[in-house]
């Protein structure tokens, strides 16, 4: 069974973008475009895992965050915050709100599905089957 990661950006050209890759990967994909739309898909659609961006409409990924980590039910979901935003505070209270990773944008696709599988194996107690070249295209 395919693990499901939802990915929430306000950009929609992010959104493909990422849905594209990740779905080349054998992962099934669910997106949202705001705050208030990603939580909701988090209880309907119960991913394994939450790519958030941070400047978004009706709810910063922050909020977003607080709000999933300060609830039992969803405060295991990893979270990776990929954002433009790359001031140290931002980074900081990031890692602080308990991101597993934060990627700043623009971003190399290969990367990120580099630390998704990474994330995958340390939550399956196993380490990753192989190395992943971060130098090939997407």
């Amino acid at each position: 069974m395919a693990r499901k990661i939802l990915t929430c950006d306000d950009e929609k050209n992010i959104v493909r973008l990422i849905q594209v890759n990740l779905e080349r990967h054998g992962y099934e994909v669910v997106t949202a475009y705001n705050g208030r739309e990603c939580l909701e898909k988090v209880e309907s659609e119960k991913p394994d895992l939450i790519l958030l961006d941070l400047m978004m409409p009706e709810m910063s990924g922050f909020e977003v965050l607080e709000t999933l980590k300060s609830n039992p039910e969803t405060a295991n979901i990893p979270v990776i915050m990929l954002t433009a935003r790359t001031q140290d505070k931002d980074v900081l209270r990031g890692w602080q709100g308990g991101v597993e990773c934060y990627l700043t944008k623009p971003f190399n696709p290969i990367e990120l599905i580099t630390f998704i599988k990474r994330i995958f194996a340390i939550e399956d107690n196993a380490v990753p089957e192989k190395r992943y070249d971060l130098s090939a295209e997407a």
